[in-house]
């Protein structure tokens, strides 16, 4: 057997063009701009890639885009009036603030200042809550990625057994929920789980979030299983050769081994190049959902949950 790629850069560039062609619906018939607000605390390098792309983005998407670019050594205070600032800012429909935060920075006190009408990371307590009650919510851009991927490939997912492998608050718990919301029969593992090979093999849907590079074998997938591999770790690559500074280069791989799982899975999402992509689409997606809620206007059908 050979999986199915699962082509999440083609599925996220599809997605940009409907965000981009509700982005103009909204803009031609109701003289409505979906805004996009970024904040940034640090230099960290991770953090001001994955900044930049999404401004880059966002103005591709005919959005209203805004970056806020503040010192490592800002205080809780200076920030805290920010989001308030930007939560009264009727041209802002979407805040989101990068993580992680300079450790002296209370995280979830900075996430729960945001308006959660305009919390398009969908890290707010009352998403989270409504989320987990099976309400409407503003739903993390990662998971919510991943349930898109799910529903393309499969249709109907009622039924099937999952398991997500991670228990984290970005995307092991509303992974979770979004499956519950289709009606699967779901598992959380991780690392204390007894015998987790046994419980990932009997996954019909296998969701690796767990941050370890190539944890997963392929002898845990089930035969035909569909495999999402959430992970991004970049590990050495001596094959490659080095960097002029001597350092061995690196590569890019899941928490999923996919050589070998990808021998005995049905569909797997690769690494790089599988759920990546969708997370800044799915912050677009989410936007222009959080810009229709706000202005009381219809939503565009397969951009939210």
């Amino acid at each position: 057997m050979s999986a199915r790629i699962i082509d999440g850069k083609s599925f996220a560039a599809t997605l940009r063009d409907r965000v981009g062609t509700e982005v103009s619906r909204l803009k031609d018939s109701y003289g409505v701009t979906p805004g996009l607000a970024v904040v940034l605390v640090g230099e960290d390098p991770a953090s001001q890639v994955y900044v930049r792309n999404k401004g880059k983005q966002t103005l591709e998407a005919g959005m209203h885009s805004v970056e806020h670019r503040l010192a490592a050594e800002t205080t809780e205070a200076d920030l805290l009036d920010l989001i308030d600032s930007l939560n009264a800012d009727p041209a802002i429909h979407g805040i989101l603030v990068q993580l992680p935060l300079p450790g002296h920075l209370n995280s979830d006190l900075v996430i729960n200042a945001i308006d959660p009408a305009k919390d398009v990371d969908g890290f707010h307590i009352s998403n989270v809550g409504l989320l987990g009650t099976g309400q409407k919510a503003m739903v993390p851009c990662t998971p919510l990625g991943c349930i898109l991927m799910l529903r393309d490939l499969h249709g109907d997912l009622s039924g099937m057994e999952a398991v997500v492998v991670g228990r984290s608050n970005i995307v092991g718990k509303p992974m979770a929920n979004l499956l519950l919301g289709e009606s699967c029969t779901v598992t959380i593992a991780h690392s204390r789980t007894r015998d987790l090979a046994e419980t990932c093999r009997r996954a019909d849907i296998l969701v690796a979030a767990v941050g370890r590079p190539e944890m997963i074998p392929g002898d845990w997938v089930k035969p035909g299983a569909t495999v999402i591999d959430v992970g991004i770790n970049r590990i050495a690559a001596p094959e490659k050769g080095q960097n002029d500074d001597g350092s061995a280069k690196t590569r890019l791989v899941g928490d999923v081994d996919f050589a070998s799982a990808s021998a005995v899975a049905g569909a797997i999402t690769p690494v790089p190049g599988g759920v990546g992509p969708m997370t800044i689409a799915c912050l677009l997606a989410n936007t222009v959902t959080a810009a229709c809620r706000i202005h009381g206007l219809p939503e565009p059908e397969g951009l939210a949950i």
